[in-house]
């Protein structure tokens, strides 16, 4: 019977294994396929947090302008971000802009050098703009005055608007600016303003051009026309009006076909002799001198530089050390404004040897020898 069991046709032996259950297959397969599809999606996050940043966090960076990229640690309290009410700085708002005030005295250069100022492509110096009683009448006028200024928010002839890098104005010394000097600092030193001193060596020379500006605006020597200051040629037909109807002859070298005319304005209302009053003459050059004293005093401890007329005529080299002062890229800076009172100083004073005699001998006898 064991012979009828194990044999099949050719004498082979065969012995069948036991089936497998196909579940346990099926198990081991869905097991597999999850764990490579895990270690997939593991992989590919690592990837992305990597190489993925938020877009923003750099942008943020760009559009503030309180990293003062390319300032010194030093200037970062006179640079400023203004943002105006009255226009948009467009591509210049994040250019930093300095503020500044010249102080000075009337007939002491400071119409001259603020139109050297404004030849700077940069530089927008607005005048003597508390010229106007209104605009000092105190303090609060005052400051809502320099607010709107140091805003460019104050619209004039040499306003440069959204890409001006250095603002400011010229500010008379009998404005204002000395009655009200502790607001004033105080304000200069919390918005970081700067200030100009521009004052004359010689006041005696100061005292010959008042005097002669005070006597043009009553006789108006230019054909009925009064200038504080001579310009450019643009002024030429007002000369040759003048030159035609006066009884003033104008210089035999200017007469060809307006060579330099613009000199011969400054020639004519050089004509002009004042009489200068001897008898206050030393206490007049006193209350300038403690004037200047006192506001050099008052503002201190602001951010200054001196500055000197004759200097400023002598040394342009000068100028640069201004624009390093207003921060400002250095450009040659030019002026159309013509001096008027060019000769030795005896020259254009009617009682020279009066006021000579009184000076000689005091501490202010050096002033009538100087040659600007």
């Amino acid at each position: 019977m064991a012979e009828d069991y194990c044999f099949f046709g050719k004498d082979m032996l065969v012995i069948k294994p036991p089936k497998k259950s196909p579940i346990v297959l099926r198990a081991t397969l869905v097991i597999f396929a999850m764990m490579c599809g895990c270690m997939i999606c593991s992989i590919c996050l690592k990837q992305i947090s990597t190489h993925v940043k938020p877009p923003y966090v750099n942008l943020q960076k760009i559009k503030q302008p309180s990293d003062f990229s390319g300032i010194f640690p030093w200037e970062k309290p006179l640079a400023h971000y203004p943002k105006p009410k009255t226009y948009s700085r467009k591509e210049c708002s994040c250019n930093p802009v300095r503020f500044f005030a010249i102080l000075s005295m009337q007939r002491s250069g400071s119409g001259w050098f603020e139109t050297l100022l404004n030849s700077h492509i940069n530089i927008s110096s607005n005048g003597e703009i508390f010229s106007v009683q209104e605009r000092r009448s105190n303090v609060s006028a005052i400051l809502s005055t320099l607010d709107e200024v140091y805003n460019l928010d104050w619209l004039s002839s040499a306003s440069k608007n959204e890409c001006s890098a250095a603002v400011g104005f010229k500010w008379m010394l009998n404005q204002g600016v000395v009655e009200f000097h502790e607001e004033i600092v105080e304000y200069f030193n919390r918005r970081g303003v700067s200030v100009i001193f521009l004052f004359r060596k010689n006041p005696l020379r100061r005292l010959v051009s008042v005097l002669a500006n005070s006597y043009d605006r009553q006789a108006r020597l230019l054909n009925g026309t009064h200038k504080s200051h001579v310009h450019s040629i643009d002024e030429v037909p007002l000369l040759l009006l003048f030159c035609s109807n006066s009884k003033q002859t104008c210089p035999s070298a200017y007469n060809n076909d307006l060579i330099d005319a613009v000199l011969v304005q400054a020639t004519v209302l050089a004509t002009y002799k004042p009489v200068i009053n001897c008898a206050s003459l030393i206490n007049d050059l006193e209350v300038i001198e403690n004037a200047t004293a006192d506001a050099l005093e008052y503002f201190r401890s602001t951010r200054h530089i001196i500055l000197y007329y004759e200097d400023l005529m002598n040394n342009r080299t000068k100028l640069m050390d201004v624009q390093d002062f207003l921060r400002v890229p250095q450009r040659n800076l030019e002026s159309r404004q013509v001096k008027i009172h060019t000769r030795p100083l005896f020259e254009h004073v009617e009682n020279w040897d009066e006021v000579s005699k009184v000076l000689n001998g005091t501490k202010y006898e050096n002033l009538l020898h100087s040659r600007v």
